[in-house]
């Protein structure tokens, strides 16, 4: 099989990818989108996205990707604060309340692939809305190619999951002064992804309105590499392809990693993985169980970073250094300077958690659209906050304890769940957990977790468990067991939906 895309039994070659994409330009160009404006793409992986993004590039014009999760009123949200003069939707994600939101907005619609409607057992009833919308593969074929110099480049604004409010779109300005720092953050992505050299082949397992797998599926299009769309997460599916298409790199998450390690040995055992060069994971931590099983399997070809959507990357490292350093996420990319702070600002000696903050090439040109408030919060100096809470030892090898906002403060103690939810999925029958705060009269905070187990596990089990790994402060108060975390498609689990469910039971 040539380079190119293939998603189920479809396949696009580059050269048809590079064609339809300058269509697309043209196309662009001729509902009088200018350079500058904003397209929202409210879809999944498909052949269309990529289309639509790097059409956007030709002309100068800024791709909006919405996460289709979203509610209607977050996706009204990204709309108006977008100031998006198109949508380009897939059909199954277009509805009543969508044509509502976009009654000033022209509206693309793309046929819903079979291989999706598959996966996701998708009922396809046409919607009818109260205009005419344009149909994504006649509207291309009805232009010709862009034939003049590409116009200035954008970059694309990304949204936040609006985990505590409304999303916020990331922007990254784009002038002569930030281009070549935009080129080595690109750069450093690039290198920790391991794709450096042309014809990486990979598999696509994310979601691409998510701003790293987006950026690694670019990067392997850009690299002339083959890239398969796998339209739902299926471990088994994984392994098949890699051995089929030949497979060298893969962007993963740790879900995934544990989804594999579920599987029989003899299942595993099937498959040929010898192609895998390079395989990355980031997003969310990895307990040291998991990391060390898939080293044990795939060998030393396990690369992990840390990075944020306003950043890029921030942390890498490879197999050899985590094995050195059990739970780093890495040392400072190059161009990257890391800094841990406390509450007043003060700069943390080794080994001392404090907010985590950092300053590159672009960390002072980076900002959220339309909030200036929410900028200031963001850069409150020279360094980008991020959010999270860590510590870097002597060796400059950064690891991360939690999300400031997760902190819980039980009777005055500090408690952080992501070192309670590593413990925990270290218990041989807890396939993932949560673990947050919810208020409490006597002690501020108290601590809940929610498990998804197998088989019979009682809470008395997973105390005596913790007893033995975690101080008594840090013991949940309240253990409740749910199969059905919900998620994002990127593998995180959404805490607030959890903290909003148990503060409805509470109130009946």
């Amino acid at each position: 099989m040539k380079n190119g895309l293939i998603s189920g039994k479809r396949y696009l070659s580059l050269a048809e990818l590079k064609a339809n994409s300058e269509r697309v330009a043209t196309g662009f160009h001729a509902l009088g989108i200018s350079p500058g404006d904003k397209i929202a793409l409210l879809l999944r992986n498909d052949f269309a996205y990529f289309e639509a993004s790097l059409g956007a590039s030709i002309v100068g014009v800024c791709p909006v990707p919405i996460n289709w999760h979203m509610s209607v009123l977050e996706i009204r949200h990204i709309l108006r604060d977008s100031e998006a003069k198109l949508l380009v939707v897939h059909a199954d994600l277009l509805s009543e309340e969508i044509f509502e939101i976009c009654e000033n907005i022209e509206i693309i619609v793309v046929d819903t692939p079979d291989e999706v409607v598959t996966a996701y057992a998708l009922r396809m009833e046409p919607c009818v809305g109260p205009k005419q919308t344009l149909k994504w593969s006649p509207w291309i074929n009805s232009f010709d190619k862009w034939n003049v110099a590409p116009l200035k480049v954008t970059s694309p604004i990304f949204y936040t999951s609006g985990t505590t409010g409304l999303p916020k779109g990331v922007v990254r300005e784009l002038d002569s002064i930030t281009k070549n720092a935009m080129m080595e953050a690109q750069g450093r992505s690039l290198h920790a992804w391991g794709l450096d050299a042309n014809g990486p082949r990979s598999i696509m397992t994310g979601p691409l309105y998510h701003s790293a797998p987006n950026a690694y599926a670019m990067g392997i299009v850009r690299k002339e590499g083959l890239l398969v769309l796998q339209t739902r997460f299926c471990a088994e599916e994984l392994l098949f392809m890699i051995d089929r298409f030949q497979i060298t790199h893969l962007h993963m998450v740790p879900t995934m990693f544990s989804r594999l390690l579920k599987l029989p040995r003899e299942e595993r055992l099937k498959f040929d993985l010898s192609s895998l060069l390079h395989v990355v994971h980031g997003a969310a931590p990895c307990s040291n169980e998991i990391k060390d099983q898939m080293i044990e399997w795939f060998g030393k070809k396990i690369f992990e970073y840390y990075a944020m959507t306003e950043t890029g990357i921030i942390a890498c490292c490879d197999s050899e250094e985590w094995l050195s350093h059990k739970g780093t996420v890495g040392r400072a990319a190059d161009g990257v300077d890391i800094r841990i702070v406390d509450k007043s600002g003060k700069k943390c000696s080794p080994n001392f958690p404090g907010q985590i903050c950092i300053s590159s090439g672009i960390s002072s040109h980076v900002s959220y659209h339309n909030s200036e408030e929410k900028t200031r919060d963001l850069r409150p100096d020279d360094y980008i906050a991020t959010g999270d809470v860590g510590y870097l030892d002597e060796g400059g090898y950064l690891f991360i304890s939690d999300r400031l906002s997760d902190m819980i403060i039980s009777g005055g103690v500090n408690i952080y769940p992501a070192e309670i939810e590593k413990a925990l999925t270290e218990f041989p029958k807890v396939n993932d957990c949560a673990v947050f705060g919810v208020p409490d009269l006597d002690l501020g905070e108290k601590v809940i977790a929610v498990i998804d187990a197998e088989g019979k596990i009682s809470d008395k089990d997973v105390k005596i468990f913790l007893r033995k790994r975690v101080s008594q402060e840090k013991i949940p108060k309240e253990i409740i067991f749910d199969s059905t975390l919900p998620r994002e498609e990127s593998g995180k689990i959404k805490k607030r939906l959890l903290r909003e469910a148990y503060k409805a039971r509470s109130i009946n």
